[in-house]
């Protein structure tokens, strides 16, 4: 057993965890954020996207010992953000979702780049977002949301 101490969005947590404890099942199993979701396990899919200590982290391949001593932000964790607010708001009113389950991982990654660069071009968001895939959308409507929600947050929030 490995003792960590983290801060899960914005709550310090101390846990004793086998070294092999896979972050996403540390905050799945025994936090019960399952906002954050399992899709392919080997880090291509996006859906078990997080932040730690701001930087876009697949889940499914971190350690939970990765996590300690750092600040770790699942989608449960930006309910209050500004910036994923507006990413939430574009991805409804551009159709940006369907079945949902990828939705978690692409406001994760998005509101990464948002915190990297406030004034994405199409091309920023393309290449930022390819780590997430969706089966329902395509892309047109993901890549409309993110740049909508960039500008928005530009303007102060004001759609």
């Amino acid at each position: 057993m490995t003792r960590i101490s983290t801060v899960v969005n914005g709550t310090p947590v101390d846990a004793d965890l086998a070294s092999e404890r896979l972050l996403i099942d540390f905050l799945r199993y025994d936090l019960g954020l399952t906002g954050t979701k399992e899709g392919c396990s080997i880090g291509v899919c996006g859906v078990c996207s997080v932040l730690v200590d701001g930087q876009l982290v697949s889940a499914c391949l971190a350690l939970a010992v990765f996590a300690d001593g750092a600040v770790v932000t699942t989608i449960e964790g930006l309910d209050e953000d500004e910036r994923a607010q507006a990413i939430q708001a574009a991805l409804i009113e551009h159709g940006g979702y369907q079945c949902g389950i990828c939705t978690p991982g692409q406001v994760v990654a998005a509101r990464a780049l948002l915190a990297d660069t406030l004034a994405p071009t199409e091309g920023d968001v393309r290449e930022w977002m390819a780590g997430n895939l969706c089966r329902c959308t395509g892309y047109y409507p993901i890549v409309r949301s993110v740049l909508d929600a960039a500008r928005s947050v530009l303007r102060g929030g004001k759609r």
